[in-house]
């Protein structure tokens, strides 16, 4: 979509074709009649221009839920935007911190600016492209918020009059994805030297620890499960060294390195009755001694993140399972057992052993009608089966 698309659909009539394209495929209209009504009235680029908001919108439900149908979106930016309840959180702990203004170095379509902006804070952004920079201001606009966006390079603006500079560096190249902190846009060492300073850079949930700089907090997010991003804080947002923040339907909860006694503490035991499963932002930071302590439990093996305990406990940074028994390791002894108990459905959990759950599952070919959940890792060094049925 190109900038002079784009302004037109926000004029009256774009918007009224978009409401009724929308209508349209909500309906269940086929996308090609849809677009051959709106080419009686708009351009093949104007249609396109239509369709693909239609679509986006209906995509970034994922991400903003409701906020979506307001708001519009390119491809790329919307694949690179913030999960609107990981950008609501880090909005929180900007004004929790006491901020009234920010600025977003390299905006893209302002979902993070539109988190702050309803958050309380004086919102300002820069972007490289155009057609970002006026989505953004679209953004805003729909959502009845304040802000002001131009076009701009992140790394020659002042950031000095706001109390607040956050930047998500772009980690794709020509060739795709990269994982060279370098290879950033901007690049890592730009974003070092911004977290001299208050501020606040979304990085990739798997950056490695040695690459964090030393005082800077380092907090990754996980959101029903599926760890979204880590969030590095620089200068006096810094509180601890590494989080674990979790997003799930009953809040979010946090837990930190101050609460982390360390493996020489927790130990390592044998299975117990119950095996807790951490949460992948908690496996990220490196706290799962800290969930261990939390349960009153141990590790099962000094490099595997399960954690055993005799007790059943509810934790928001882990999945509990009540250990039934151990099973063959072995996998012709496995299936025998499997069999013998009538399980048909079988949910495989696995870590730190070299198992392809979807092949292993087909290789067992369970016919039974009684679901299970094993659990394929190692205990102390050794491969090991279990038997386990979710808290």
């Amino acid at each position: 979509m190109d900038l002079d698309a784009f302004r037109w659909l926000l004029t009256d009539d774009g918007q009224a074709l978009l409401a009724t394209a929308t209508e349209a495929i909500a309906a269940g209209e086929q996308e090609l009649r849809v677009n051959t009504d709106l080419r009686r009235s708009a351009t093949a680029e104007q249609a396109a221009a239509v369709l693909t908001q239609v679509e986006l919108r209906a995509a970034a439900e994922a991400k903003f839920g409701d906020l979506a149908a307001r708001m519009y979106f390119t491809p790329d930016a919307l694949e690179q935007a913030t999960r609107w309840t990981v950008a609501a959180h880090r909005a929180g702990r900007y004004a929790a911190f006491g901020a009234h203004t920010l600025i977003d170095l390299g905006c893209g379509i302002g979902g993070d600016m539109i988190a702050a902006a309803r958050a309380g804070l004086v919102v300002a952004g820069v972007d490289l492209d155009p057609v970002r920079v006026a989505v953004a201001e679209a953004n805003l606009a729909a959502l009845g918020l304040g802000g002001a966006v131009q076009v701009a390079d992140a790394t020659t603006v002042s950031h000095a009059p706001f109390d607040l500079a956050f930047a998500d560096p772009a980690r794709r190249t020509g060739a795709g994805r990269t994982w060279r902190a370098e290879d950033w846009s901007p690049p890592w060492s730009w974003a070092e030297d911004l977290l001299r300073r208050d501020s606040c850079v979304k990085v990739a949930p798997g950056i490695p620890h040695d690459l964090i700089p030393a005082g800077v907090e380092a907090e990754w997010v996980s959101d029903r499960g599926e760890v979204k991003e880590a969030a590095l804080w620089g200068g006096r947002t810094a509180t601890v060294s590494r989080r674990a923040t979790v997003i799930g339907e009953g809040g979010l909860a946090t837990i930190t390195d101050e609460e982390d006694p360390g493996p020489g503490v927790v130990g390592v035991r044998p299975v117990g009755d119950y095996l807790y499963e951490p949460d992948g932002a908690v496996i990220r930071a490196g706290l799962v001694t800290a969930v261990a302590a939390g349960v009153g439990g141990s590790l099962v093996d000094p490099h595997i993140a399960y954690v055993t305990s005799d007790e059943p406990f509810r934790t928001p940074f882990a999945r509990g399972y009540r250990v039934l028994e151990e099973l063959p390791y072995r996998e012709k002894q496995l299936k025998a057992a499997l069999r013998s108990r009538g399980v048909g459905t079988l949910t495989i959990k696995k870590r730190g052993v070299d198992v392809v759950p979807d092949q292993l599952r087909k290789r067992l070919a369970l016919t039974g009608d009684v679901p299970a959940t094993i659990v394929l890792t190692r205990v102390f060094g050794a491969g090991t089966a279990l038997l386990v049925e979710p808290l």
